[in-house]
């Protein structure tokens, strides 16, 4: 999936200059290849979760995103050329309308999720989990489609803490958004 681990590290405005062509993430300026989500039970859950974010984040200042959107982690006060971590995460919320720009979000986030695929699995559970907690990423979902599954991560003192894990005939009570439970029925 890495293409450019001996090379000098990349930054965002070199991915800029390469034009249109396939997804691409990058961690620590080594760009990482996106494949596509090859089930149909991903589309589902995230089409089903985007339904539930963007219905609740309606009456108040905030916007759901799902893929391919792209977020600058971390690039609030910084140039393209000196960005070296942008992701296209499954599902992005943004509370805060200053950090859009017509590229997608530049800095951090409030929540992200994530959907695993056999091809993603490491990177979401390892590299992005990193990545989510250094940036400073409030809360971090791992859903797993297949299994009916929601793990939910907070950040307590710049580290994830389990907020727990959440399976089809529960509720998840979201902790970044006050009010807003999801039946996992209405998900899987």
């Amino acid at each position: 999936m890495v293409f450019n681990s001996e090379e000098r590290k990349s930054s965002y405005a070199d991915y800029l200059s390469w034009g249109e062509g396939e997804r691409i993430e990058m961690i620590d300026g080594e760009m990482i290849r996106i494949p596509p989500a090859h089930f149909r039970k991903h589309q589902q859950v995230l089409r089903q979760l985007s339904i539930e974010f963007s219905l609740f984040l309606r009456a108040s200042e905030g916007e759901a995103y799902f893929a391919p959107f792209e977020v600058r982690l971390q690039s609030e006060k910084k140039a393209d050329d000196e960005v070296y971590n942008f992701v296209q995460p499954d599902l992005t919320v943004v509370l805060d309308s200053k950090k859009l720009d017509e590229k997608g979000c530049r800095g951090t986030p409030d929540l992200i999720v994530e959907i695993l695929s056999p091809i993603t699995v490491k990177l979401d559970r390892w590299k992005k989990f990193q990545l989510y907690e250094w940036a400073g990423v409030k809360e971090y979902w791992i859903v797993d489609a297949m299994n009916e599954s929601i793990e939910v991560y907070v950040l307590d003192d710049q580290q994830y803490v389990v907020y727990g894990v959440f399976t089809r005939e529960e509720t998840i009570q979201v902790p970044t958004l006050k009010g807003l439970e999801i039946d996992l029925n209405q998900i899987f």
